[in-house]
């Protein structure tokens, strides 16, 4: 049995390059006693994994030059040898990372739902993103009805799950995002009150139109410039709540700072890093509340959906260059 692997090569500067992965195929190891063989079906492509191909301190340790890339998965057990965590038949999530079949102990792991018409709801709304927005936003945002929230990256795969639990819980959401079609998706499918198009308005003018008493709570995903011009508008008591920074994490200078950051002072507001490892515990109770949100229809995901582990490194790449709506997957082989 052969294996099909991404491994990371070189840490890249700037936007990682055609060298910066190895594509390998390898011999399946036997499994050792208490491991599991997992056929992988999809991948999940976050932008975090641009942050993990660098050598700096962090909060989870940087992917190893010639590992296999790490990155969110699901799959079906296909082999288990002694006592095991799972079954041969179960289906799992969990890291497997950018490769077709995993061998291991199962350590980080879950047990999923037998159906994979379903399955590629645990890489989005159901997983690392849909965890991260909840929490983001429940509890490090902690907001309350009636409070005006914006985030940016609003039409990807965690600010469209942040803006849908804001407005189920009373909220006036605006969302940032890039393109009609983005803009279109956030307020006509997503439900949230307005919409800021980055590429083809000033997000200061799109704020003061659509938050002219100023925000409660920002969820930024994106950093630079977007999150300066936020900053400007926020309320008293305000909370940032910085997830990501995907404007910055290709830079080949020094990263951008807010500068506006004394605003947090004038209004004292509040800007806080979340990472959604912390809340691990947590997931599955966070899990079901959100699959009874999707039941009764307040809350909606769409996955972009690539085939061909081949093709890793160009999926990879629309993270970047904005060529995607809503959570981006890949699957492993081509129909």
């Amino acid at each position: 049995m052969i294996n099909k692997r991404q491994l990371l090569a070189e840490r890249p500067k700037g936007v990682p390059s055609e060298s910066t992965w190895n594509f390998v195929e390898e011999a399946v190891p036997a499994l050792q006693e208490g491991e599991i063989l997992v056929e992988q079906s999809h991948i999940s492509l976050d932008p975090a994994m641009r942050g993990w191909m660098n050598e700096t301190r962090s909060y989870i340790p940087p992917v190893g030059i010639g590992e296999v890339m790490r990155a969110g998965s699901v799959g079906k057990v296909i082999e288990a040898k002694g006592s095991t965590k799972f079954k041969v038949g179960d289906y799992v999530t969990g890291w497997g990372g950018v490769q077709q079949y995993y061998v291991g102990d199962g350590s980080g792991f879950v047990q999923i739902e037998p159906n994979p018409g379903h399955h590629t709801k645990y890489l989005g709304v159901l997983g690392m993103p849909g965890m991260t927005a909840y929490f983001g936003i429940l509890e490090v945002g902690e907001i309350k009805a009636g409070d005006v929230v914006l985030v940016s990256g609003g039409a990807g795969a965690v600010g469209s799950v942040v803006g849908q639990i804001a407005k189920i819980k009373g909220c006036t959401v605006i969302g940032i995002a890039g393109g009609p079609e983005k803009c279109a998706y956030m307020t006509e499918v997503l439900g949230f009150d307005g919409a800021i198009d980055y590429k083809n308005e000033s997000v200061i003018s799109g704020i003061k139109r659509n938050c002219p008493k100023g925000i409660d709570v920002y969820f930024d995903n994106v950093g630079g410039d977007i999150l300066d011009a936020a900053l400007i508008f926020i309320r008293k008591n305000a909370r940032i709540v910085i997830c990501g920074a995907i404007s910055q994490y290709n830079n080949t200078t020094a990263m951008q700072g807010p500068k506006n950051y004394l605003s947090l002072l004038v209004n004292r507001g509040s800007m806080k890093g979340m990472v959604v490892l912390d809340y691990a515990p947590k997931y599955r109770e966070a899990m079901q509340i959100m699959a009874g949100w999707m039941q009764e229809g307040k809350l909606k995901s769409k996955e972009d959906v690539y085939e061909g582990i081949e093709n890793f490194r160009d999926t990879f790449y629309r993270l970047f260059n904005g060529d995607k709506l809503g959570k981006l997957i890949l699957k492993i082989k081509p129909e």
